[in-house]
């Protein structure tokens, strides 16, 4: 599997990457497209697409931060889910990073969110109970979240140095 980066809407894969996350995610938590041809132009900031064969296969959007990553968007084209690509790809990213990694998944409250959570364990994720929510991006309402890290838990000091110090870059790019 070959992975890209894309630095720009214009490049090869870019549009098949940017339907799934339009089909992926919830608009409140998507960026527009304008939103994010800015932030293609972010060093810390990347938008890395995974093909197969010249076969479009998914994406991770994410930042990479002085001591941490941030998985902010991950994906696999909904007709390859449950065939290990999903799995593949962020062992990859996992060990090509030296820093530990952190991400946000939806509270467990349906078993699509459990088996989510169950996933990310499997390939050594710590499921972090402290309270974190995010803003929307289309309205003032926050988000109810939990932060998942890899490769240990993190304590709630760091999770809240993490919001004040990254908060306000990630989300001023919504």
């Amino acid at each position: 599997m070959m992975q890209l980066n894309l630095n720009n809407i214009d490049d090869d894969y870019f549009a098949s990457a940017w339907e799934l996350y339009e089909e992926a995610f919830p608009v409140y938590e998507r960026r527009t497209l304008n939103a994010q041809s800015h932030l293609l132009k972010n060093p810390d900031y990347r938008f890395d697409v995974f093909i197969e064969k010249n076969v479009f296969i998914g994406f991770i959007m994410w930042w990479d931060f002085k001591g941490f990553q941030y998985l902010d968007h991950f994906a696999v084209t909904k007709s390859l889910r449950n065939l290990g690509y999903g799995a593949k790809i962020l062992e990859d990213f996992i060990k090509g990073n030296s820093n530990p990694t952190l991400l946000e998944v939806e509270l467990p409250d349906s078993s699509f969110n459990e088996r989510r959570i169950k996933f990310y364990e499997r390939l050594g994720f710590k499921l972090n109970l402290h309270e974190y929510n995010v803003p929307s991006s289309i309205d003032d309402r926050k988000i109810d979240l939990l932060v998942m890290t890899y490769p240990t838990l993190i304590s709630i000091e760091t999770l809240q140095e993490f919001v004040c110090n990254h908060h306000p870059i990630i989300f001023k790019s919504f």
